[in-house]
Formats: C-alpha cells, structure tokens, sequence
C-alpha cells in the first residue's frame, strides 16, 4: 500500500507527450521488410532478425512521454514503457527551455556525447537540464518553459535535502 505523501510525490505536476511520424514509420517498414526476409530466405534469416534491433530502436524512442513530479523528471517510451531514464530532482541544478536542433547535440533519437545525453525527436522546444555534475540532459518536448520553471521552483529544496546527506 502506497503511504498518502508517496502518491503526492509521484504525482505529476506536468505531462507531455511527442512523437516522431517519421521514426515510427521507419522502425514499422524496416521492421516488416526484415520479418518478410527472415521468412522468405532462410539464408537471411539471422542477420535479418538480428537487424530488427534496429527497427526496435526506431519504435522504443520514436513516441516518448516525458513528466516533472515533486521528484524529478521521467522520460519513457510511448510504446515500451519499461524503457525509462529518471532524473531525481535532487541531481537537477538548472533547469532551461530553448529551441534545439537535432545536429547540435548529435542527431535524433537516444543520444550520448562526452557530458551530454539527449532524447531528440525533432527540431524545436527543448529541455536542458543541467545536472549536478555538470553534465546536461536535453529532451526535445512542447511547453518546455513550463516544465524549467517548475523544476526551478523544486529543485532549490531538494537541493538543500543533497548537501545535508
């Protein structure tokens, strides 16, 4: 049974949700091409079914729900939910909402550069968390202001909760 302030903390303060047409489409047609291979030729039949990871990746970041609760932001894919990258409040240092383009932080999808882990679905709003180590987190999402402000107006107190460990 979940304690009453359990629920309040989980809560989500703010929710959205992005697709990329393009991406789900790709992960679908290469996914379909590649089962028809496997099926057809048995000669093909391994490296096809090994390539549908590829289709998978496409599907897994090509729909994403992103939340702010009283304890960090969640981003999680649409269609595998179990894929899920938290972020607790308490390793948020800034917060920040400007428009991104994809290449600036190494393309579309799951990315990771030296200090930079971005989910990128297209050109846009974007939310750069700075995070306590100086590495940063960038998801691209609609109403990013939004969510830096409440983040900003929650993180101060998590923060005090960090240095008191």
């Amino acid at each position: 049974m979940n304690h009453p302030s359990q629920n309040a903390q989980q809560t989500p303060l703010w929710h959205r949700s992005l697709h990329s047409t393009w991406m789900l489409a790709a992960g679908v047609i290469l996914a379909a091409a590649l089962l028809t291979v496997a099926f057809l030729d048995a000669e093909y039949r391994s490296v096809s079914l090994v390539l549908l990871l590829a289709a998978a990746s496409f599907l897994a970041v090509g729909a994403i729900k992103v939340s702010v609760t009283p304890r960090g932001v969640a981003v999680t894919s649409a269609l595998l939910p179990f894929l899920r990258r938290r972020i607790p409040l308490h390793r948020i240092d800034r917060a920040d909402a400007r428009w991104t383009r994809p290449m600036e932080i190494g393309g579309w999808g799951y990315r990771w550069k030296p200090g930079l882990r971005a989910v990128s679905l297209r050109e846009g709003d974007a939310l750069w968390l700075t995070l306590d180590r100086g590495k940063q987190f960038v998801i691209t999402i609609d109403d990013a202001g939004t969510a830096a402000e409440l983040i900003n107006s929650h993180a101060p107190a998590a923060r005090e909760g960090r240095e008191t460990r």
